[in-house]
């Protein structure tokens, strides 16, 4: 819900020249709330004509302060913009309040497959089968259930196979802000699935 001064500001276009970094910072926050998909650099840039280095301080300065406020909603980065989300610590409160359904743990094949499709997209189900040393058919399509992986185009081999990458859930699911986020091998190369029990 918008009032009027703001669909005025909206509508008119008005130049940022003459608009405040506050009033900007206040712009850029009713975006952000109003949007149920992360919002990307480049929609500020199109829309209020400010500059990618001017709109990414705006929107630094706002996450920073959502940050520093440690309440119960932050402005985080995911891969293709930035979205309002829940803070982490009250998960638990809000899915006992809201009835809201437990997410469901990811068996240990699920996670070998979905560490695959991280590290190596895009990549063809016939490359994971490989790398497993088992059918990942089941696998791939109960990670897409969950959107946690999808197709991402279609890889120049014979038949033209589907080529799969995880997705901006993915990200979510993890807490990532973007897969250069990912731990690097070499960090996490004496990791075993065995030892965290999965199923």
């Amino acid at each position: 819900m918008t009032d009027k001064n703001s669909n005025d500001f909206i509508e008119n276009g008005e130049d940022n020249e003459n608009v405040g970094e506050h009033d900007l910072m206040g712009l850029f926050e009713a975006v952000f709330f109003l949007s149920n998909d992360p919002v990307p650099i480049s929609f500020f840039v199109k829309h209020f004509m400010v500059d990618p280095t001017q709109a990414k301080i705006i929107i630094d300065s706002l996450v920073d302060e959502y940050e520093e406020r440690d309440g119960g909603i932050r402005l985080s980065e995911l891969s293709t913009g930035y979205q309002f989300v829940t803070n982490a610590r009250y998960a638990e409160q809000l899915r006992h309040a809201m009835g809201l359904k437990k997410r469901e743990s990811l068996s240990r094949g699920m996670l070998e497959t979905l560490s695959i499709v991280a590290y190596k997209q895009p990549l063809v189900i016939a490359e994971i089968d490989e790398l497993r040393g088992a059918s990942s058919r089941v696998m791939i399509a109960n990670l897409m259930r969950r959107n946690l992986v999808k197709p991402v185009g279609r890889m120049d081999l014979p038949g033209r196979p589907l080529a799969y990458g995880t997705t901006d859930e993915f990200l979510r699911y993890f807490g990532l802000n973007k897969l250069s986020d990912l731990p690097k091998l070499s960090e996490i190369k004496e990791f075993s699935l065995d030892s965290e029990g999965y199923e």
